[in-house]
């Protein structure tokens, strides 16, 4: 079950009071929507949409709620094709992981839930869909998911080139919530986020909504250096792209939107630093220069074609880019990985390739990971706050990645093979 607020907002929300009142009159068991063999009734869908708007989850719609419950059941078949069943202790389990978001217990969170006409039942058939999943994935979808080198590799560059947000630029917009008034506030801030598709959206309602001396001029703030944001702003801000509204927070007596116009960073120290891998032939004519070139796609089959010359002939090397001659620097600079280019230098002829080129800050952690390290030197060790991620943590970021994924991609399949019909 994905994180769907911060607990501290979600505590807030749970402590009040007031949820839309059922969606319809009429039979409360009446089957509405039938899954495969499942039907799922009014009353669960009164309970479903009734949970979701008082955990604030971006769509608490009738429609909605109507999908997350033909999900769930979509989920329990898949479950049950396996021979999946949820323990009552794993319930348990996922009950109390879920209440903790709100730094409550179990038996407090339900009973903030019943204020809000919401059932124990409906809360737990919600977390036993999501503990049966879990073993679903682990089992359908975990061992089919691989990451290789290259996709690490790649990662890593990707971060390596991401310059590291030292300023943002935000736009504010602050919403008194008094005591007893809280609901209201949070409405109001959802309606705006809801609505704004761009900085002059977000402008016009904080000079109409905001209560900051920032609301005459659209809530704009200055320039400020993200190292003066609190911490728990700052993640929510690092979170966010240019262009995007930040969901509600609550903070005491105010809910605050936060709408980001643009960053500015740098880039980490050595980051534009390359170590190149390439290859030199020297050959007796351009005629044979331009053959073994034609022949080979890799650095590897330079090797090969060159077979039987003298090993003095060919060289393979790997240095920093401000090792390598002018010359051949200048060379190598408009050529791809495994392209070649002949040289001709008045009866010397060269064959020149590029094998590979690296960033110098991954060349160095591929060394550095190769190294063992004790227990000892990790513990003692500070982190490096120019550092690139660890290699193994990477992995496990697209490894996690790539699994949600294809669980999203099995639960589509689920739903294109399921029978889904209305009475």
């Amino acid at each position: 079950m994905r994180r769907i607020l911060l607990g501290a907002a979600m505590a807030a929300m749970l402590a009040a009071s007031g949820v839309s009142p059922a969606f319809a009159q009429g039979n409360p068991f009446q089957p509405l929507v039938y899954v495969n063999d499942s039907a799922i009734t009014r009353y669960e869908l009164d309970q479903r949409m009734r949970f979701m708007q008082l955990l604030r989850a971006p769509d608490a719609d009738r429609a909605s709620a109507e999908q997350a419950l033909i999900d769930d059941r979509l989920r329990i078949f898949a479950a049950r094709q396996l021979g999946i069943t949820a323990s009552d202790e794993q319930i348990d389990a996922g009950l109390a992981e879920f209440a903790g978001r709100a730094n409550m217990g179990v038996e407090e969170f339900v009973r903030a839930l019943g204020q809000a006409g919401v059932e124990r039942q409906a809360f737990r058939d919600f977390v036993a869909a999501g503990v049966v999943w879990r073993d679903v994935v682990r089992q359908r979808v975990v061992p089919q998911v691989q990451v290789d080198d290259a996709e690490i590799e790649q990662e890593m560059q990707r971060a390596l080139e991401t310059p590291r947000v030292t300023h943002v630029a935000l736009s504010e917009l602050i919403i008194p919530a008094p005591s007893g008034q809280e609901e209201q506030a949070m409405d109001l801030a959802e309606s705006v986020v809801q609505n704004v598709r761009s900085e002059a959206d977000f402008a016009a309602a904080a000079r109409r909504h905001s209560a900051t001396p920032s609301a005459p001029e659209g809530g704009r703030l200055p320039w400020t250096p993200l190292a003066n944001l609190p911490p728990s702003l700052r993640q929510i801000i690092l979170s966010m792209q240019p262009g995007q509204i930040s969901q509600p927070l609550s903070v005491p007596g105010a809910v605050v939107l936060f709408y980001l116009r643009d960053t500015r960073g740098t880039l980490r120290p050595g980051a534009t630093d390359q170590v190149l891998d390439f290859l030199r032939l020297r050959l007796a004519s351009a005629e044979e220069a331009n053959r073994i070139a034609a022949l080979s796609d890799t650095c590897a089959d330079v090797f090969v074609h060159a077979r039987g010359l003298p090993p003095e002939q060919i060289q393979r090397q790997t240095l920093p880019q401000g090792q390598i001659p002018t010359g051949d620097a200048l060379r190598l600079a408009v050529l791809d990985d495994n392209e070649s280019t002949v040289i001709n230098q008045g009866g010397a002829v060269e064959l020149l390739m590029l094998c590979k080129r690296r960033p110098a800050l991954l060349a160095a952690g591929a060394q550095e990971a190769a190294v063992p390290v004790t227990a000892e030197e990790e513990g003692a060790a500070a982190p490096e706050p120019d550092a690139l991620p660890d290699r193994e943590e990477v992995r496990n970021v697209i490894f996690n990645r790539k699994v949600g994924q294809a669980a999203e991609n099995y639960l589509a399949e689920l739903r294109a093979n399921a029978i889904i019909r209305r009475p």
